[in-house]
C-alpha cells in the first residue's frame, strides 16, 4: 500500500547533536524548534493541534540527502525513529504476541509434544479468533503480552543488534511498532507507526514456553521512519537475511488488523489498561506480532548477518546487522549494605 501520510526520522550529528526531518524523498527537510518526535507530540497534545500543521509551520530551508545518511555515508546518523530523548528509562518497551496464525503455529512447532494435541500457544491464539475484535466500546480477550526493556534496548536503522553473552540465540521479527506518548492527564496518544525488528532468542524459548520472558528482554530495532497517525489496516512487506551480500533468506509477511487476531484498539487497552503503563510524560514502543521469522525455517544467523524488514507504505527498510558477543558470561555479583 502506498502512504501519503507524514514520515518523520531522528537524527544525530557528531557537532550538531540532535534533528528531526521530514522525508521528502530523496531529500530530508530539517525542521526548526524540535529535536525528538516525544517533543513535538507533546506540544501537538498540549496546544490541541496535530502534527502535521507544527511541522509544516517549522519547516527550514535546509535539506539533506536522504541516500548518504541511509548508507552510513553521512555524518549525520539515523536515530531510532522515536525514544525519550532526555531520560530513556522513561520509555516502556514491550509487546504483543500470537496475534498472528503463523507465529501461533510456529510456537506450536516449538513446544508441541503430541500432534494431536493444541498447545497453550494455539489455546491463546484461538482465544483471540474468538474474542479480540469485540464490538466498539466492549473489551475484548486478553492478548499475550511480553516485556522487552526501557528505552536502552532500542537501536536505529545501520546499528547492530546483540546477541549478549548469556543468550543462547537471537533472531529477527518482523513487525509493526506503536508509538505513544503519555499526557500531562494520564492520558495515551498514538503518535503512529514504525518499521520493526522484535529480535528475540527463539533457542531459549524453545527449551521451555516458560522461558518466553527472559529470551524477549533484548536489544530490537525500530525505523529509519515514524508515520504519523498511520492507518493499521493491513501492510505487506518482506523479510530477508543477507550473508556476505547475498540473500540467504526471505519471506512475504503480512500483519495489520486484517491480518491479526486481535483489533489496534482491543491490543492498545489491555498495554494501557494498567496504572503503571499511563504515567505522565512516559514514552512506549509496543510491537505487535510478526507473521514469519527466518528461526521458523532453521537459520541459524550469524555474525554481520544483515536482516532486513520492509513493509509496504511506511518508509525504506530497516536494516540491522547481527553481532555475536564472543565473551564468557560472567557472574554479576551484588553487595549487602550494611
Amino acid at each position: 500500500m502506498t502512504s501519503n501520510k507524514l514520515h518523520l526520522v531522528q537524527l544525530q550529528h557528531p557537532k550538531n547533536g540532535r534533528a528531526i526531518a521530514m522525508v521528502k524523498e530523496p531529500n530530508l527537510v530539517l525542521i526548526d524548534g524540535f529535536t525528538s518526535v516525544y517533543d513535538l507530540a507533546l506540544t501537538a497534545i498540549e496546544n490541541e493541534d496535530s502534527i502535521q500543521s507544527i511541522v509544516q509551520s517549522k519547516l527550514s530551508n535546509d535539506t539533506l540527502d536522504y541516500d548518504s545518511i541511509y548508507k552510513g555515508n553521512s555524518d549525520w546518523k539515523l536515530l531510532p525513529s522515536f525514544d525519550h530523548p532526555e531520560d530513556p528509562l522513561k520509555c516502556m518497551v514491550s509487546g504483543t504476541g500470537l496475534t498472528h496464525h503463523n507465529s501461533a503455529l510456529n510456537r506450536q512447532m516449538m513446544h508441541q509434544s503430541e500432534k494431536t494435541t493444541p498447545t497453550d500457544s494455539i489455546k491463546i491464539y484461538e482465544w483471540g479468533v474468538q474474542g479480540g475484535f469485540p464490538k466498539k466500546g466492549e473489551i475484548g480477550v486478553q492478548p499475550e503480552w511480553f516485556y522487552k526493556g526501557n528505552g536502552t534496548v532500542l537501536k536505529g536503522h545501520g546499528d547492530s543488534l546483540e546477541i549478549p553473552a548469556y543468550a543462547d540465540d537471537g533472531g529477527e521479527e518482523p513487525e509493526l511498532a506503536g508509538i505513544y506518548v503519555v499526557d500531562k492527564n494520564g492520558r495515551p496518544w498514538r503518535i503512529g507507526l514504525s518499521v520493526a525488528n522484535e529480535f528475540s532468542d527463539h533457542v531459549m524459548e524453545k527449551k521451555n514456553y516458560l522461558y518466553l520472558a527472559p529470551s524477549k528482554i533484548r536489544q530490537c530495532a525500530i525505523g529509519p521512519e515514524i508515520v504519523i497517525d498511520a492507518d493499521f489496516s493491513e501492510y505487506t512487506g518482506e523479510v530477508s537475511i543477507i550473508r556476505n551480500e547475498k540473500i540467504l533468506w526471505q519471506s512475504p509477511i503480512k500483519t495489520g488488523g486484517t491480518n491479526m487476531c486481535h483489533s489496534l484498539e482491543n491490543l492498545e487497552y489491555h498495554h494501557f489498561k494498567y496504572a503503571s503503563h499511563r504515567i505522565p510524560f512516559q514514552a512506549h514502543v509496543h510491537f505487535f506480532g510478526a507473521d514469519a521469522f527466518s528461526f521458523g525455517n532453521q537459520i541459524v544467523l550469524e555474525q554481520d548477518d544483515t536482516m532486513t524488514v520492509a513493509w509496504n507504505g511506511l518508509g525504506r527498510p530497516l536494516q540491522t546487522k547481527l553481532n555475536q558477543v564472543t565473551d564468557k558470561e560472567k557472574m554479576i555479583s551484588v553487595k549487602s549494605i550494611k
